[in-house]
């Protein structure tokens, strides 16, 4: 496993990994290993605890020894090496010496009066050029390093597209650049290009189709690695990626952003079923190869994982057949990817009658344990953790509810389904109790449901029940899969749970976009899509506790400069829901007017939770459709 610093619920990101995994400065540490290795063994002063990643990302160069100058540290266990005392170096006099920290100058200035004639380096080396920072006083500010990746795909069957707004400018950035370095399957680079984005809040978009026109390219799939430079505000590249069939054919699918740090696990993979093919995507997110064996498949719960036999080179992009590790497994099992932390949140895809979809795995979390306290929440928060679902229209949609296990320790899972009509009244309730780890156990709405009831959709929402006992730790999550009853497609999401629209709070619930708990507003992206690939959301409201009784609910249409050229109100019923579709909504001639834009869902009043998507332009249910939640900025 990597030895890297990346996220945590805590801290939040870790700029240090970003700055050290950014392909440029990956291309700057490999020459700066190169002359650290002919220079001989390194003393390495590690004053902020970089070496260890440093290490793992660039490990091709002699270290004679790692040195500290907290007390305190010394002896640690750094990169496979023993921590001594600063000390000790201005002794060992050794020739050569690496800093492991930017903007260094004054700690290299330091060391040079104490070991006169030795080569100081710092890692100031492998900084990126100063016109792709935002900040260039402090390397490590997180704003340098907005960066994401994409899957990108474009070949004779399908194509990709990332759509995003400029929302950077809303925090008061100008001048905004997209830097973005495609790569191939074999991790070689196909192409770099720069998007410098208007100063506005317009929409932005990446086709596969026109970056192949443009470079020159064959078919590909591999990556797309996006840095945004000149950022205010939000230090993640969010975005929508839409894959859809070339040709306007049948197959189409959305994915939200990919999540731009690398775990030790994911989970949240579902076996195929007889007539399906599951292919998981592995996308190398460094410079240094995957070794062979350090890529596993594993049966939720088996505790049995099996490895992928080759390495994946850098950069490079890995498609794995399920049945290749696990042959036989079969839906609802589901399946929990041990990653390293070589890779940013996965996609797979499911074949399928000539069709395919794809969708993405969740990062699996290692630092949360059970807590009982759960057990006990104040009856002020209500039903506490809410894990909300749409049930889309059952005369079209069959709707299916997998829960999945999302941490290290989750031995059991105690559950209860509460399903809602859109007018906010709870109209069933499922128990299926406490689910172990490695269950199967997929809950089809309709054998909850009596026939006729929800014809226009509605919502389910997972909440813990411990009538059966049981251990929680507020990491609920689930997948959920809709099929058109058609036979025509299906689309799959998930999510985890939250404490929604409660005044009281619970170690950080509810959630807020920005600023402290509770979070009780919203503000949603809606990609509007076109006439032909019209987009759609559903909209829920859940509710912890009693709140207002209805959303004051705005759709504010945009076009693709970011100007709102309309608004409409919309009222959810408390514990309801609404499926929201831009193209009924809004006239034709604004809508002509706003082609390329988008809609914001907007809620000073509560916390809506949504899901997006796109359909064919045959009308929901009767062709081709994505889903997946959405996200706001």
């Amino acid at each position: 496993m990597l030895e890297i610093d990346t996220f945590d619920n805590v801290r939040g990101g870790n700029a240090v990994y970003k700055a050290l995994a950014h392909p440029l400065a990956a291309a700057a540490l490999e020459r700066l290993a190169a002359r650290l290795a002919a220079a001989g063994p390194v003393a390495v002063y590690d004053p902020e605890r970089i070496f260890a990643p440093l290490r793992a990302l660039a490990p091709a160069f002699p270290v004679d020894a790692v040195y500290v100058h907290d007390t305190l540290a010394i002896g640690e266990r750094r990169g496979g090496l023993a921590t001594r005392p600063l000390t000790d170096l201005v002794a060992a006099a050794p020739a050569t010496v690496l800093i492991a920290a930017f903007d260094a100058h004054r700690l290299a200035d330091r060391l040079a009066t104490l070991l006169p004639g030795a080569d100081i380096l710092t890692l100031d080396e492998v900084r990126l050029p100063d016109r792709l920072l935002t900040n260039r006083r402090r390397y490590l500010d997180p704003l340098n390093f907005a960066t994401n990746f994409a899957f990108f795909r474009d070949d004779d069957a399908m194509t990709t597209s990332l759509v995003t707004a400029n929302y950077w400018h809303g925090y008061g950035a100008t001048g905004v650049r997209l830097w973005c370095r495609l790569f191939d399957a074999a991790g070689a680079v196909l192409a770099e290009f720069e998007r410098a984005l208007p100063d506005h809040a317009g929409s932005v978009r990446i086709d596969s189709a026109e970056v192949r026109r443009a470079h020159g390219l064959g078919p590909f799939t591999g990556q797309l690695f996006i840095h945004a430079i000149g950022v205010a505000g939000h230090d993640v590249v969010k975005y929508a990626l839409d894959t859809h069939a070339a040709g306007n054919g049948a197959s189409l699918s959305c994915t939200h952003d990919a999540n731009a740090w690398p775990s030790e696990r994911f989970a949240g993979l579902p076996a195929p079923r007889e007539d399906e093919t599951v292919v998981l995507w592995v996308q190398n997110s460094h410079a240094v190869p995957i070794p062979a064996g350090a890529i596993s498949l594993d049966r939720m719960g088996a505790e049995a994982p099996v490895a992928l036999p080759e390495p994946i080179a850098p950069f490079a992009t890995r498609a794995i057949d399920v049945a290749e590790l696990l042959p036989g497994l079969r839906w609802p099992a589901q399946i929990e990817l041990r990653a390293g932390r070589h890779v940013v949140r996965p996609r797979y895809e499911v074949v399928r009658a000539g069709r395919t979809r794809i969708a993405h795995m969740n990062v699996e979390r290692a630092d949360l344990r059970p807590d009982p306290a759960i057990r006990s929440l104040s009856p002020l928060l209500g039903r506490g953790f809410l894990l909300p679902f749409p049930i889309l229209p059952r005369e079209r949609f069959r709707s299916v509810a997998l829960p999945t296990p999302m941490a290290h320790t989750q031995a059991d899972l105690p559950l209860r389904l509460d399903v809602f009509a859109p007018d906010g009244r709870k109209v069933a309730e499922h128990r299926p109790g406490t689910l172990p780890r490695d269950h199967a156990c997929a809950i089809d709405l309709d054998e909850v449901l009596p026939e006729g009831a929800l014809p226009e959709g509605g919502h389910g929402e997972l909440v813990y029940d411990f009538a059966g006992g049981g251990e929680a730790d507020g990491w609920l999550h689930g997948l959920f899969r809709y099929e058109a009853r058609d036979g025509s497609h299906a689309a799959e999401t998930s999510f985890g749970a939250h404490v929604f629209n409660t005044l009281m709070t619970w170690k950080g619930e509810p959630q807020s976009y920005s600023g402290p708990p509770p979070g009780l507003s919203t503000r949603l992206f809606l990609d509007l899509g076109s006439a032909t690939r019209p987009s759609f959301c559903v909209l829920t409201y859940p509710a912890s506790a009693a709140w207002h009784p209805h959303s004051a609910t705005v759709l504010m249409l945009h076009d693709a400069e970011g100007r709102v050229l309309a608004e409409q109100k919309l009222a959810i019923a408390c514990s309801g829901s609404a499926i929201v579709e831009p193209w009924r909504i809004f006239g034709a001639e604004v809508l002509a007017r706003a082609a390329g834009g988008y809609v914001i869902i907007r809620d000073a009043t509560c916390r809506l939770f949504g899901y997006h998507g796109k359909h064919d332009g045959a009308g929901l249910g009767h062709g081709a459709f994505s889903f997946d939640h959405m996200f706001g900025f």
